[in-house]
């Protein structure tokens, strides 16, 4: 995936402006942005750009009381080509993981400015944060973040190393079942709480599984996604019923707080501390 850079300027490796392609970015005052990302258009608004937002996908949600007002062009696999012509945007934000190569190509090839994001790591959320407010003129606010992330992860950590690790089966899919490898960023961030994924080993990110009684004793915890599946009471006690003697691991978790990055990741840290709390009580 490659984006479009319309600037002959020259950027020096460590600038901010370069994106997860190595293309940098001239600073732009007054950029009309659409984005194609949920999280990051979570974090444009955070970084205080929420007028510059002119176009998003049908799955940002959130801010909850500003976004009904930012038009849709479509999910985050396939846009409305047209709708996005007309709201005349001069960058538009993708994600390696979440926007196809082919439609990434398409933008480029229409001439927009594209920038690409790719957090892997939990800490990569601080060149998340410094490459749109240096790329979007956000400097100040982008650091505001970074200090809070900072904050926050220092916590979340100090938490950590005060409980004991546990293992734990995060359930992403069913039919077949699906869960998350450790070099996923889910992983990392539940890694970051004392919360172990399984497998330790992995071919691909997000491997199929078969559940067993060998597998659920080795795990502490079966963690039921709100998505991409839609876990919910009814599939836990579903679960339950089909597994009986590992009633006491099933537990439903807010997967916006542990797999979206930016803005979110600060909360979804502090959220995984009061979730493992909340386990620990359980124990008692």
């Amino acid at each position: 995936m490659r984006s479009a850079s319309k600037t002959t300027a020259r950027f020096v490796p460590g600038d901010p402006r370069i994106d997860a392609v190595g293309v940098g970015h001239q600073t732009a005052v007054a950029p009309r942005i659409v984005s194609l990302v949920p999280s990051v258009t979570e974090l444009l608004f955070a970084l205080d750009l929420g007028e510059r937002v002119v176009g998003r996908t049908v799955f940002c949600v959130h801010p909850k009381d500003r976004i009904g007002d930012v038009p849709s062009v479509g999910g985050t696999k396939s846009i409305n080509i047209a709708k996005l012509r007309r709201l005349a945007p001069t960058h538009i934000v993708v994600n390696i993981d979440e926007t196809p190569r082919a439609l990434a190509d398409e933008l480029t090839n229409e001439g927009y400015e594209i920038v690409v994001t790719h957090p892997v790591e939990v800490r990569d959320n601080l060149a998340l944060y410094r490459l749109l407010g240096n790329t979007f003129a956000r400097i100040e606010a982008a650091e505001a973040l970074c200090q809070r992330f900072e904050d926050a992860i220092a916590s979340a950590q100090a938490t950590a190393a005060e409980r004991p690790r546990r293992s734990a089966l995060y359930l992403i899919w069913k039919n077949p079942w699906m869960t998350v490898a450790r070099d996923t960023y889910i992983s990392r961030m539940l890694a970051l709480a004392g919360i172990d994924t399984l497998p330790a080993l992995a071919d691909r990110r997000y491997p199929q599984m078969e559940i067993d009684d060998a597998l659920l004793d080795r795990c502490h915890l079966v963690l039921l996604s709100s998505e991409p599946f839609p876990f919910d009471e009814h599939h836990r006690q579903e679960f339950i019923e089909a597994h009986p003697q590992h009633s006491a691991k099933v537990h439903p978790i807010d997967a916006q707080m542990v797999s979206w990055y930016g803005s979110r990741a600060i909360s979804g840290l502090t959220y995984l501390a009061q979730f493992t709390d909340s386990l620990k009580e359980e124990a008692a």
